[in-house]
């Protein structure tokens, strides 16, 4: 905003200034930034004029800062080092203007018409239907939350979409080690959420399985084959795979064990999802999904741009894209996933016709998306080309990675319960149980923020490992030090108990109130950038340098200045734009803002 005009201003200007230096028309200066912010806030290499100055550029800086000497320029201070022309930006006459924006747009402050008349669908989240969230889930859910809610802050239109993934072996494993194990019992009679009691049998079934093995080992080695190879024709794998082929077939009973077992677990998903403040616009389901793709690849079969292998399975050649064959179709006409793909973007499209469509999964599916894409280019589907796969690194823990099927996950519901607890405790052991008031509901939001912010503090496309201690600490770099820092300068806004109405931005003389109005100036560029990288860490990383530059501010001066009320009225303007933009950004990354901890 302001910065940037200002920036601009002194290209403009500089420009001039080396024509009239160097006698000559020049291309307009490149923008830098200093090693040393001491230095200056931006700077002008000048060796690109060496030549046509027929000087050194250090003799060309001397002359430009003696051109100015005499001459009008820009707000800010100049000065030479070496070939650099450096430039010092003193946003303090600009900053009433700033603060009036602010104050006017307040929960609007940042927000933007980068992306208006943009129509943007979001996938995330996708869970299977056999096991309840975990960790890999959060990180997903954490990104897909807050690039839908960036992208409407720079005015996109958006709708956020979840394929539910209720079909398929993984969820025939859990209903077969039910149907073996269960005895009839439900959630409601062991007390459980309906997800979590669906992965128990999810696990059971691995266990069961690994027995079996095990089992059939130790029969080889005794010499009794037969038995061995009896037991293995009962093999739970090849039980789960008939099941699954009763379901395809429609067979009664297994439709409505399937149906009931898919019911205890969206129950407890859509409980998960609240308590995390995660939403979706629509709901999409592989039991139906599934079925859409097959008629696009038959046409596409038709039209030459898929063949027919010889051992009657339809195929792509991906050679045009540095790639092998691809299997659509299976030579018993079944589908597989990636055909299943191909239809629901279509039927999407179909549903709400969309400008672009962002798929939040894991890095692991690259190849699966690059042949997706592909493959609906090859189709003709124009809208192909604005598919774009935000692929996210991995989470693991500091002991190593996560297996849902040996039951290692950290579950979503436990995590955000243990953080719960460790900030509850914080609170507790500080004695601010009757300062919060309700110390479940304050327990809760320093957890989701906790969560959040660690989630999202790292670029989408790293690896990261999760530690649960480190990020709910109140020092550092973590959602609960963003949030004290918030409620700290909530804390000051109540004791000096008024409005700001007339201040001297002039009286802000430090260097940490300069680079504060800098930090709010910047914040609606954070969030187009953000929007155009849909990256969320710029929103995070943007947060702490606010945070730990206030809290710089705080511990050395004093905001609230006996003795000086002009002073004070300035520092209390400056304090209550930084909280404004803090609560903002807060609400792009889901995490909440918390008026008192």
């Amino acid at each position: 905003m302001f910065f940037e005009k200002m920036c601009d201003d002194w290209k403009a200007s500089l420009k001039t200034a080396l024509e009239s230096v160097l006698g000559t028309s020049v291309d307009e200066p490149t923008r830098t930034l200093p090693p040393s912010e001491k230095l200056g806030d931006i700077a002008f290499p000048l060796f690109p004029y060496a030549k046509i100055g027929k000087r050194s550029p250090v003799k060309i800086a001397q002359e430009l800062c003696d051109y100015f000497s005499t001459n009008e320029h820009p707000d800010g201070e100049y000065s030479q080092a070496g070939g650099y022309f450096n430039i010092k930006i003193d946003m303090r006459h600009s900053f009433p203007e700033l603060f009036s924006i602010v104050e006017r747009e307040k929960e609007r402050y940042g927000e933007n018409d980068s992306q208006k008349n943009r129509r943007v669908m979001l996938e995330f989240s996708c869970p299977n239907t056999n096991k309840p969230l975990h960790l890999g889930h959060m990180r997903n859910d954490s990104l897909g939350e807050a690039v839908s809610r960036i992208l409407k802050a720079n005015g996109a239109e958006v709708m956020k979409v979840n394929l539910i993934n209720n079909r398929g072996i993984h969820i025939s494993k859990s209903m077969l080690a039910y149907k073996e194990f269960g005895n009839g019992e439900t959630p409601e009679e062991t007390g459980e959420k309906g997800d979590h009691f669906v992965g128990r049998y999810y696990v059971r079934f691995a266990n069961w399985e690994k027995e079996t093995n095990a089992r059939i080992e130790e029969l080889k080695k005794e010499g009794r084959s037969a038995e061995a190879e009896e037991l293995g024709k009962n093999h739970p794998d090849l039980r789960a795979q008939e099941l699954l082929r009763l379901w395809e077939s429609g067979d009664e009973e297994t439709i409505k064990l399937w149906k009931r077992m898919n019911a205890w677990t969206m129950e407890g998903l859509e409980e998960t999802y609240r308590m995390t403040n995660v939403s979706f616009d629509k709901f999409y389901y592989e039991s139906d999904t599934y079925k859409y793709g097959k008629d696009e690849v038959l046409k596409g079969l038709e039209k030459g741009i898929f063949f027919r292998a010889e051992d009657g399975s339809v195929q792509i050649d991906l050679a045009d894209i540095g790639l092998d064959k691809k299997v659509l179709l299976r030579k018993d006409g079944t589908t597989i996933y990636i055909t299943q793909d191909l239809g629901t973007a279509i039927k999407r499209h179909e549903d709400w016709p969309f400008d672009s469509l962002i798929y939040v999964v894991a890095s692991e599916q690259a190849y699966h998306f690059k042949v997706l894409f592909h493959i609906l280019s090859r189709l003709g589907y124009k809208w192909a080309d604005e598919l774009y796969h935000l692929s996210y690194g991995m989470v693991n823990l500091p002991d190593g990675k996560m297996k849902s099927r040996e039951g290692t996950v950290v579950d979503a519901d436990d995590l955000v319960n243990e953080l719960s607890e460790l900030a509850r405790s914080e609170i507790e052991g500080k004695d601010r149980s009757t300062v919060v008031g309700d110390v479940d509901k304050t327990s809760h939001d320093i957890a989701l923020g906790a969560l959040n912010y660690y989630l999202l503090s790292v670029s989408p496309q790293k690896d990261m490992i999760f530690d649960p201690k480190k990020s709910i600490s109140f020092l550092g770099n973590t959602g609960p030090y963003l949030e004290y820092t918030g409620a700290r300068i909530s804390s000051i806004l109540r004791k000096y108990g008024k409005n700001v109405e007339v201040f001297d931005s002039m009286l802000l003389s430090l260097d940490d109130e300069k680079s504060l109005m800098k930090l709010v100036d910047s914040y609606p560029s954070v969030v187009k950038e953000a929007a155009d990288g849909y990256d969320p860490s710029l929103i995070a990383s943007f947060l702490y340098e606010v945070a730990k530059t206030f809290s710089h501010y705080y511990h050395d001066h004093t905001v609230l200045s006996k003795g000086d009320e002009k002073l004070t009225d300035a520092r209390v303007a400056l304090s209550s734009v930084v909280l404004q933009v803090m609560k903002n950004a807060f609400s792009l990354l889901g995490i909440p803002y918390l008026e008192i901890m």
